[in-house]
């Protein structure tokens, strides 16, 4: 009777779930597919991504391969699922290191309070002064194009939001009974961090997360447009989109599906983010959940 109960619960569970954010758990999938098919990219690609043909330069779509070639009679298919690859792989390396260290000097920050406070807050302001595609620009011009100054631009940007809004959470925390508790029992501060106060700023730092890989997909996907990302001929969206603009009325196509595979990755992760910080919110599930 425990296990039937159970699974009636996990059923209502799963059906509230899909009742009251259908468009996330919808976005939730099609992310799934997406990774999956740039996981795949080697077995699901008809063709070379770098290989040029002359000969095939522009041609339609199923008159060579599904969605056409390009200017340089590259399958426009195999480089948009190397290319998402590429995207995924980047963005979400980046937003990684980025939480890591932005997470770090947040709970420093947080907690510590006084001059390290100031301090660390002062330079994360100055950071986040500075327009995120003109400070990916310059970091990007000083080291070179180049998927590390891609990453380090994106680490630049995106850890100063990590640390404003895990700073955030800590200042909410360390107020919390349990917390001056451990510190009237004279436990580390180290312990105080990893044991109490890291646990319950997880949530939003996770949703930030989640938000902030399709800013970062969109950065990548700029650079390369600009020519300071991907080196070519590796496969990027936002290089596709370059170089093919100049064919941009003889074929339509080897612009409109890198753009199109572009707006719908970053759409599928902004809609699956804002389900996440919507489950993860206390408020909203309890308002849901009348």
């Amino acid at each position: 009777m425990g296990e039937i109960r159970r699974g009636r619960n996990r059923g209502r569970a799963a059906r509230a779930l899909v009742r009251h954010h259908f468009t996330g758990v919808v976005a939730g999938g099609v992310l799934v597919a997406i990774i999956l098919a740039a996981l795949l990219a080697p077995l699901l690609a008809p063709g070379d991504p770098i290989d040029m043909a002359p000969l095939d330069r522009l041609q339609s779509p199923g008159e060579a391969g599904w969605l056409g070639t390009d200017v340089f009679g590259r399958d426009v298919l195999s480089r948009i699922l190397y290319g998402t690859r590429i995207s995924l792989a980047i963005g979400g390396a980046s937003v990684i290191f980025a939480a890591l260290l932005g997470t770090t000097l947040g709970l420093i920050s947080g907690y510590a309070r006084g001059w390290r406070d100031y301090a660390i807050m002062r330079v994360m302001d100055v950071l986040f002064s500075f327009p995120s595609i003109l400070l990916a620009i310059l970091i990007v011009s000083i080291n070179g194009a180049g998927f590390v100054s891609i990453m380090l631009a994106i680490v630049l940007i995106q850890t100063p939001i990590f640390a404003r809004v895990v700073r955030s959470a800590v200042l909410v925390v360390s107020e919390v009974d349990y917390v001056q508790a451990a510190e009237a029992l004279g436990a580390s501060t180290s312990r105080i961090l990893v044991r109490h106060i890291l646990p319950n700023v997880m949530a939003p730092m996770l949703v930030q997360v989640a938000l902030s890989i399709s800013g970062a997909v969109v950065i990548e996907a700029a650079l390369s447009y600009l020519g300071l990302g991907a080196v070519p001929p590796t496969p990027s969206l936002g290089s596709m989109l370059s170089e093919n603009r100049v064919a941009m009325e003889q074929a339509p196509w080897a612009i409109f599906f890198p753009g199109v595979a572009l707006g719908l990755l970053v759409l599928t992760i902004n809609l699956f983010g804002d389900t996440v910080r919507d489950l993860l919110d206390p408020r909203v599930r309890s308002a849901t959940s009348v």
